[in-house]
């Protein structure tokens, strides 16, 4: 064998498990002819006994062909699901999280469909716009200074949307469709990404209007398994299209022109899963070696994107010409006067005098009858006797359930003061609906929030009770906006409640119809007066000016570290050499949990410049945690530490 060379392939190997998170050599048989990169494969573990899938990321010649090596077993597919600019991007987002590439691809790649695969025939004709849809998309486009030559140029920008609607739909959604149609007309893809399927459906009802039909390519988690095949082998083809879906589709893998990101405060942005990347930091991520147009776009500014436009980093645009809601206060001191309850007297007679022309909208904080009681002797919070959940009720009279695990509390009594009686703390969507419709004999009032959804309602007199982000789209407009329960929202231990209020409240204000007034109920200070002159990226600049000196995110990044006391400390002492600041660590402090041994949680705060030098330290960490582990099978077979960077909302 001496003298003689073989083929081999570099593989990245499915497997959650950090220690395998690289590549490893295989032998490329000839019997498998020719394997093209990105093929799925299937490949020997020898230290596991067993095959598994894998990857083929490389493939080239070695002269020792006397080096041991285990050879491919199968092709899975010749299908190349695995491009190299998605590589390199999982590989990217991975680093960058501290966690693995096989975790991110998982969230991208679907299952393989081997009928839907035999259908495919990878040459898709390129889609062009009509003449029409792009007079469309030039109009709406016009509205935004500087926008096409960001398109155009592939620029990056932080963008204020249009708090109105456009046609019956959402402005916003009009805006991103027009976007993408402008860049599918120069030959090149789009990826738009959003929160979730309410704004997901109203991005496809724009494009219906402003894209050929065979461009768009919906990535969504409610389709059926062909159905997610079909449209990620469609967005493998060299034909441009435009990519909508929720945050796993930012890793579609296009060769990318545009990178859109619609409201990207909205936590259903993160991934809950391994390595837990926001959509906002993989578009980051991906629009650097792509070289695409990167647009951030919202009726709110975050703290995050602030802290980009503030470096320059992010070109902030901004509507030609600003029609803005009209936004009335209810401070806390109208809401001491004697007549009012939960809303002022100015904001019901708007609401009631709006009542009789159209829809009003009212936005309250939470769900059902009445999400919390309170002991009616010593008002101290309502607690199930098995778990410590919060009791509500479903209606009055009811039996009180445990919001946690769903027990009734029969038998309930008052651990501080005996008390057998419980009184309604809060009012949600249900209960607020039957106040008001006592309120306003002869209206209609409808319920929308998770457990009753409403997609839109009609031009008709109704009042609609709505909990944040679950605001039906009404047709013309709301005639007028009222917000509840903001003191209720502010009081939430967030680090960005304030942030997070702001957002809920201005996308709920760019329902209204033109003119319509929307009355804050009950709250003052910064917040409100962002809302109020339409200013929320100045809020966001303060909030971001505030945190630096505290080093708490986005001014600066955060890891969390949990594991066994043991564990922890090690990864803590990896980290003695690098160039973090004074009091960079905090903690660590138990966490309320069963395993044995018992757990702790420590955080790190550093600078965006060490990032890379962080995350390498503690993925290290893990990886040496995991091996150990797996050494020590007598002990335990688990590993005893994770990491997770970018804790939105650092808590010990």
């Amino acid at each position: 064998m001496a003298g003689q060379s073989r083929r081999i392939a570099r593989v990245l190997l499915d497997s959650p498990l950090p220690q395998l998170d690289r590549l490893f050599d295989y032998a490329l048989p000839e019997e498998l002819g020719e394997v093209p990169l990105g093929a799925r494969i299937r490949v020997p573990l020898r230290t596991a006994g067993r095959v598994v899938d894998g990857y083929v990321v490389e493939i080239g010649t070695e002269d020792d062909a006397d080096r041991p090596l285990s050879a491919v077993e199968s092709v899975v597919s010749p299908v190349a699901v695995l491009p190299e600019r998605l590589y390199r991007l999982a590989r990217r987002v991975a680093d960058r999280a501290a966690g693995s590439a096989s975790d991110v691809l998982r969230l991208v790649i679907p299952k393989r469909q081997v009928r839907v695969e035999k259908a495919w025939t990878a040459d898709s004709p390129a889609p062009v716009p009509g003449d029409e849809q792009l007079a469309q998309a030039a109009s709406i486009l016009d509205a935004y200074d500087g926008l096409t030559a960001v398109l155009d140029e592939r620029g990056r920008a932080a963008l204020e949307a249009i708090p109105a609607l456009h046609e019956g739909e959402p402005g916003w959604a009009a805006l991103l469709a027009a976007s993408a149609v402008r860049v599918l007309a120069a030959g090149r893809s789009s990826v738009l990404v959003v929160p979730d399927h309410r704004d997901l459906d109203r991005l496809l009802a724009a494009l219906e209007v402003l894209a050929p039909a065979e461009a768009v390519v919906r990535y969504d988690s409610r389709q059926a398994n062909p159905d997610r095949y079909r449209a990620f082998l469609r967005s493998l083809e060299e034909a441009p299209c435009i990519v909508v879906g929720n945050r796993s589709a930012v890793y579609a893998p296009v060769q990318a022109g545009l990178v859109a990101i619609w409201d990207d405060g909205d936590p259903l942005l993160g991934e809950p899963l391994a390595p837990y990347a926001n959509a906002r930091d993989a578009a980051l991520l991906r629009q650097e070696p792509e070289q695409s147009a990167l647009l951030f776009a919202g009726h709110t500014r975050t703290t995050d994107v602030e802290r980009l436009v503030a470096h320059g980093w992010l070109q902030d645009i901004r509507a030609t010409r600003r029609v803005l809601p009209r936004v009335i206060l209810s401070t806390p001191q109208e809401m001491e006067q004697p007549t009012a309850q939960r809303m002022p007297s100015s904001a019901f007679l708007s609401a009631r005098s709006a009542a009789a022309e159209g829809p009003v909208l009212v936005q309250v904080s939470r769900p059902g009858f009445a999400p919390s009681l309170v002991c009616a002797g010593c008002r101290a919070p309502a607690r199930c006797a098995h778990c410590g959940g919060p009791l509500g009720a479903k209606h009055r009279g009811a039996v009180p359930v445990c919001g946690w695990c769903g027990r009734g509390a029969r038998a309930w009594a008052c651990p501080s003061c005996s008390s057998v009686q419980l009184r309604l703390a809060s009012s949600g969507s249900e209960r607020t609906a039957d106040e008001l419709g006592k309120a306003f004999p002869g209206i209609r009032v409808i319920v929308a929030d998770g457990a009753h959804p409403v997609e839109r309602v009609s031009a008709k007199a109704a009042l609609v009770v709505a909990t944040r982000g679950a605001e039906p789209l009404a047709d013309g407009g709301y005639r007028a906006v009222v917000l509840l329960d903001g003191p209720r929202m502010l009081q939430a231990p967030d680090l960005r409640i304030g942030e997070s209020c702001l957002r809920w409240w201005s996308n709920a204000a760019a329902l209204a119809a033109p003119g319509a007034p929307v009355h804050l109920v009950g709250v003052d200070g910064a917040v409100a007066r962002a809302l109020a002159t339409w200013s929320q990226s100045g809020y966001a600049r303060a909030e971001l000016g505030e945190r630096a000196p505290l080093h708490m995110p986005p001014a600066a990044r955060v890891a969390l570290v949990e594991g066994s006391a043991a564990a922890v400390g090690r990864a803590l002492a990896s980290l003695a050499e690098l160039p973090l600041p004074a009091g960079a660590v905090l903690g660590p402090v138990p966490v309320e949990s069963d395993d044995v041994p018992p757990r702790v949680r420590a955080l790190v705060r550093f600078d965006y410049a060490a990032g890379s030098r962080v995350a390498t330290a503690l993925r290290a960490a893990v990886v040496a945690e995991a091996v150990a582990g797996r050494r020590g099978r007598g002990r335990s077979t688990r590993s005893t530490l994770s990491v997770r960077l970018d804790i939105l909302d650092p808590e010990l």
